[in-house]
């Protein structure tokens, strides 16, 4: 099982790609948040993600940028090799605060990514004085490259009123993932009714709305049985479930197994 950082310890923390899609599809392809912000660095392979509600492919010399508490998840063809940086939230590093998605085509530019992840790579694993003013410098110049990237060759889609919506329903999911909100809910805050939210968020994602929600909540579902010793009756009260037997169905239903059988079964 693949556990993933909640806090870096320093600057950042440097998980390879290969590490990241361990541990099952669920692991990566689900939507899911984290609560610091990530740079996914990719040198090899293909696929597609998706970013507050937005799908894009993905290849070799891709960089995306997600801020923290944005639902994303990607799926992966065949092998994927890269680095995913995990920055501190709580460090004094300048980054973005919307998504960002690079296709990096000049290779000097290429070169000059892989040099400061290496680098970095070089400074967190080893014990040389200064390490950490090191990590401190090498980690501001990354996002450096990252701003200066972004201003100069930033590939974006064209912002549209429905990427906007799609982007505040995900932004609201992941505000309120824990109050048990229905996508009625969600729609009625959001001033649109329940079908032009699903039908946008299949425009942008190939995915209804009850679709992302779920997917989401079963994503924390699984975060939750196996990264903590809580009763599968709280579990489904701390998502907003109005009874652990409808919490059992529902994640039956979207995953083949009980959430005692879930936690339960053997893993790599």
């Amino acid at each position: 099982m693949t556990v993933l950082p909640v806090t870096p310890s320093g600057p950042l923390r440097l998980v390879p790609m290969q590490q990241l899609t361990r541990g099952g599809r669920w692991r990566t392809e689900a939507m899911r948040s984290y609560r610091m912000p990530l740079l996914l660095w990719f040198t090899r392979g293909q696929g597609r993600i998706t970013v507050a509600g937005l799908t894009r492919g993905f290849g070799p010399h891709n960089a995306v940028y997600i801020p923290p508490n944005t639902m994303h998840g990607f799926e992966v063809s065949g092998q994927v090799f890269g680095t995913a940086a995990f920055f501190n939230a709580a460090s004094a590093i300048d980054l973005p605060d919307a998504p960002v998605h690079l296709r990096i085509r000049e290779a000097r530019l290429q070169a000059e990514a892989s040099v400061l992840l290496e680098n970095l790579q070089r400074e967190v694993e080893g014990d040389r004085p200064l390490r950490d003013k090191a990590i401190h410098h090498y980690t501001g110049l990354l996002s450096v490259w990252l701003d200066r990237q972004r201003i100069s060759t930033e590939d974006l889609a064209e912002d549209s009123a429905a990427r906007a919506l799609v982007r505040r329903y995900t932004g609201a999911i992941e505000d309120q993932l824990y109050t048990g909100q229905s996508v009625s809910d969600f729609a009625e805050a959001l001033g649109v009714t329940p079908t032009h939210l699903s039908r946008v968020c299949n425009q942008t994602c190939g995915r209804p709305a009850s679709e992302l929600l779920a997917d989401r909540l079963t994503f924390e579902a699984r975060r939750l049985l196996l990264d903590t010793s809580l009763p599968v009756k709280r579990v489904a009260e701390v998502l907003g479930y109005n009874s652990a037997a409808y919490f059992t169905r529902a994640f039956h239903n979207r995953t083949g197994q009980t959430p005692t059988e879930f936690r339960e079964a053997p893993r790599a």
